[in-house]
């Protein structure tokens, strides 16, 4: 039974490490692959490198669940080039599918809303697959909502959420 409750344990929520950027590509490939019926298509794309970059850019934030030692949640955000100052897209947000529903997301996200209002923001912004259906209603769960200002095109692979960001 201690075992049981020990996975319902919050995780500790904390800033990435640069040393940890391969860990982190490697969650990010098993979260995304559970949503992709053929397998994760290859992009071409290095992963680790990316989330080196992400990880020591100044101006985003990289934030990862940690339960038991081992790395079982990532969150990447930053105000990109030409939004508005106080608003924040959510770039990744991932759980190992082994810590589906323990928790881990709840927690993860209310460390990224603290982190926006911390920081000032006012609104958050993210696009989710839409084949993902699991993350949508995530995503809903925590008060996101379709983006009236990015309304989905008819071939577009993604939806567009929006997020308020409750005042203290």
């Amino acid at each position: 039974m201690i075992a049981a409750n020990r996975a319902l344990d919050p995780p500790m929520i904390r800033t990435a490490l640069p040393a940890e950027a391969a860990a982190v590509a490697e969650l990010h490939v098993r979260a995304r692959s559970t949503y992709y019926p053929d397998g994760l298509p290859d992009d071409g794309r290095d992963w680790p490198a990316l989330w080196a970059r992400a990880i020591e850019r100044p101006d985003g934030h990289v934030l990862c669940a940690v339960r038991d030692g081992h790395l079982v949640g990532i969150a990447s955000f930053r105000t990109p080039e030409g939004t508005p100052a106080d608003a924040v897209k959510l770039f990744q947000f991932h759980v190992d599918p082994g810590h589906w529903r323990s928790g881990v997301g709840t927690a993860l996200h209310a460390a990224c809303v603290e982190q926006w209002r911390a920081d000032g923001r006012t609104a958050a912004v993210l696009d989710v697959h839409v084949d993902n259906h699991r993350a949508q209603a995530f995503y809903a769960r925590q008060g996101w909502v379709p983006d009236p200002q990015n309304p989905p095109a008819e071939d577009d692979h993604h939806l567009f959420l929006r997020f308020s960001v409750p005042g203290e």
